[in-house]
């Protein structure tokens, strides 16, 4: 699995950066953060130790459902469902749909961060 490179900018910079890119004033370098946070303290709320932890017990184990995630972690589903929603929007996890359960397929568990 690939590491994800995460930037550290203020939203106002964020947003320069997004618009220009928009424009085509900015072409994005392969080395590039594909994810953002606007500080340090909400990247660590994010990918705490135990969130890294959940991801590679997701990696590693291919859970079938949150429900099953949920037993093997020993997380209630409700609280876990919340961490990896608040981890799906920022592309860390893909939550996908099959049949009537919602499968986490953990993106990466390795990252690279740059602070801006």
């Amino acid at each position: 699995m690939k590491a994800i490179v995460i930037g550290i900018m203020p939203q106002d910079k964020i947003r320069e950066r997004i618009l220009a890119i928009a424009r085509g004033d900015l072409k994005p370098k392969p080395g590039d953060p594909t994810i953002w946070f606007t500080s340090i303290r909400s990247l660590a709320e994010v990918l705490s130790d135990d969130n890294r932890a959940l991801l590679k017990i997701i990696r590693d184990t291919a859970p079938a459902s949150i429900a099953l995630l949920a037993e093997q972690t020993g997380r209630k589903p409700g609280n876990l469902s919340r961490t990896l929603k608040t981890m799906s929007h920022y592309g860390l996890v893909e939550m996908r749909r099959e049949k009537n359960q919602v499968r986490p397929i953990a993106k990466a568990t390795e990252f690279k961060i740059i602070a801006a």
